[in-house]
């Protein structure tokens, strides 16, 4: 498995998120649990999470306990770096609503610590800015978390070029990640991807297949994606990930999985080599 570094921390060059696992549309935890196995048993030593990744009200935190469950129950599990977030919430009825208040955040992130059983997060973020709350207050909060040893390092989430520098100048240049949208469908994260090349920070593409419900659609949308995807004898899915990964050495992303064979299919990017011609090809798409 090749590698990236997010801080001072090497990982791998895939990593897999876990909202699949634990929203709508769940598997069972067998299944869960046997992909994030498969994950482990591949190389993978980036988890992405959330507080916010579950289902029903009364269950927050359910993807950090899966995947703090799937650890334990591995001998590579300490190997793991976990990044989860905190500053999202889901009521139970499908909706995603927003607290970046410095309160919520500290209670958010004690309770992140004792899901996963760590005495320090790996990777703490800031899920989403909330328009009811002064940005700087929210990344201060991270800042203080990070001051206080409850977390190693610091990210953010959904952020603009400008929340970048001022999240990195807040944070006193501890800054090590950025985890945007980014795919083919979604580009308008491009600007953000350039700044983090520029400021040396990792930049974590989320659903960069397109999200859960389009990623088995990519081929057909993007016809580029699926003639390299044939000339290659790969899943378009795979030449996309290659793709992003040859934007810029920062680019780590975390695509999501529920079954072993699409987190398997999307680790084997790592070792696709697209021609520079295929690469502008789709990055004309």
């Amino acid at each position: 498995m090749q590698t990236r570094r997010i801080g001072d921390v090497e990982v791998s060059a895939i990593g897999l998120g876990g909202m699949p696992m634990s929203i709508e549309g769940r598997p069972d935890e067998a299944r869960s649990l046997a992909t994030l196995h498969a994950a482990l048993d591949a190389g993978v030593t980036l988890i992405d999470t959330a507080d916010a990744y579950h289902r029903d009200a009364d269950e927050v935190g359910h993807n950090e306990s899966l995947i703090a469950k799937a650890l334990a129950s591995h001998d590579r599990g300490d190997e793991v770096l976990v990044a989860t977030k905190g500053g999202h919430l889901r009521p139970g009825d499908g909706s995603w609503t927003l607290d970046g208040s410095p309160e919520h955040l500290r209670a958010a992130c004690e309770a992140s610590l004792g899901r996963l059983g760590v005495e320090a997060i790996g990777l703490y973020q800031f899920h989403r800015p909330d328009p009811r709350v002064p940005y700087a207050d929210s990344v201060g909060a991270v800042r203080d978390l990070l001051d206080e040893g409850k977390i190693r390092m610091a990210g953010i989430s959904n952020a603009n070029p400008e929340q970048i520098r001022q999240a990195q100048e807040i944070l006193g240049g501890r800054l090590v990640s950025v985890q945007n949208q980014f795919s083919p469908a979604f580009r308008s994260s491009e600007p953000e991807l350039r700044l983090c090349d520029e400021l040396g920070i990792a930049f974590l593409p989320w659903s960069p297949l397109g999200g859960i419900s389009r990623a088995r659609e990519l081929g057909s949308a993007y016809a580029p994606f699926a003639r390299i995807a044939e000339a290659h004898g790969v899943s378009p899915q795979r030449v996309c990930l290659a793709w992003m990964l040859a934007k810029s050495p920062v680019v780590v992303p975390i695509p999501g999985a529920s079954r072993p064979e699409t987190i398997l299919d999307s680790i084997a990017a790592a070792e696709l080599v697209l021609t520079a011609e295929e690469i502008a090809e789709l990055d004309a798409v």
